[in-house]
């Protein structure tokens, strides 16, 4: 059954990734989507293309990672035999609150480890997502596989996620299925399913451009994202390009020496348009 899990993980991500293609693409690619999810759904076993069919029809999100003994979607606790059946993955386990199928975290996958927010003094727009030390002000990279370890390593060293390997070998898996490289210089690749805290973005501006799948990328978006937060990710991706959509803000951003004035300079060209 583990294959089966596997394979229905698969399925989400590019199921995930059609739904980002259809807010920030031009839809050249759907077709190559589409195929890609026939094929995988066509490697479900009857009982379990019933079962994700008929969860597919009340969220995009079928899968749900275990994260601290809890379904990492709506927070259930899993009672401790439950919990075990899930690790072994000998059948599906599902969440009794959300019904949503449940995969044991790798041990050695990146998490989220950031401290929680002051609840008397919540953060708003993008100070929710990032901070000043996820800022690089010029990344030296000449490839997009540079450019995600440089951020992922920022993102470690800042104590917003663990293992940062992890989450570079995620993110270009993620290329793998499709370029996140959306035009006009900017890229948001991303991994889905860093558990235990809040989504994590992290940003790096190149001003001589890097090559990321034949496109030149100069703004660069690293986010960790858990899979509860999914959808509000595109919503964040969106809030972004329509910030950067002006070039005086994209000027201002390209401009910035260093990472304090970056993160500055984001805040402020985000104050509209991230929530």
């Amino acid at each position: 059954m583990k294959s089966q899990i596997n394979t229905l993980r698969q399925l989400q991500e590019l199921v995930l990734t059609r739904d980002e293609h259809h807010q920030t693409g031009d839809g050249s690619h759907l077709d190559q989507l589409n195929d890609a999810i026939d094929e995988l759904q066509r490697k479900l076993e009857p009982q379990v293309a019933g079962l994700y069919s008929r969860l597919y029809k009340k969220s995009h999100i079928v899968v749900s990672a275990m994260s601290n003994n809890c379904c990492a979607v709506c927070g259930m606790q899993v009672p401790i035999a439950q919990g075990q059946q899930v690790r072994l993955a000998q059948h599906l386990v599902t969440c009794s609150s959300c019904g949503r199928i449940l995969f044991a975290i790798d041990d050695d996958a990146a998490r989220n480890v950031a401290e929680p927010g002051d609840r008397e003094n919540p953060k708003i727009g993008i100070s929710r997502f990032s901070a000043e030390e996820l800022m690089i002000a010029d990344l030296d990279a000449k490839t997009r596989e540079e450019a995600i370890e440089k951020l992922a390593k920022t993102m470690e060293e800042a104590k917003f996620i663990t293992n940062a390997d992890s989450l570079v070998a995620a993110a270009l898996e993620r290329e793998g299925v499709l370029s996140t490289a959306v035009g006009e210089g900017f890229a948001f690749p991303h991994v889905r399913g860093v558990e235990g805290g809040a989504l994590t973005l992290a940003m790096g501006v190149s001003r001589e451009g890097i090559d990321w799948d034949g496109e030149k990328v100069h703004f660069i978006f690293l986010s960790a994202i858990p899979v509860a937060v999914s959808a509000f990710y595109l919503r964040l991706m969106s809030g972004l390009m329509q910030a950067f959509s002006k070039e005086a803000n994209r000027k201002l951003v390209l401009d910035a020496e260093n990472s304090a004035l970056l993160w500055k300079a984001l805040q402020k060209v985000t104050r509209s348009t991230v929530k």
